[in-house]
């Protein structure tokens, strides 16, 4: 921790009251992968606070998808996730 706080610097305005805090880039990165994602799951935050009937739908909508024969390249899988 003390390693962490050597690399905060705090911003002031004129009356000296703390308002900002500036961190090197690597740190925040770790900061927002670390709240983003449950540590036990492994899954993102987001996903973790979706409601289970969105999740069965999706998951019966995929299987509907699947029986109709409709599928889909891997890539355009990806480009989804990335885009």
């Amino acid at each position: 921790m003390t390693q962490i706080e050597s690399q905060i610097r705090y911003v002031t305005n004129a009356q000296g009251e703390t308002t900002d805090v500036l961190i090197p880039i690597e740190l925040w990165q770790q900061l927002v992968s670390s709240v983003n994602s449950d540590s036990i799951s492994g899954l993102a935050w987001i996903d973790e606070q979706e409601p289970k009937a969105q999740i069965l739908a999706d998951l019966q909508e995929s299987v509907r998808q699947a029986a109709a024969g409709e599928t889909f390249p891997v890539s355009e899988l990806w480009d989804d996730i990335a885009g």
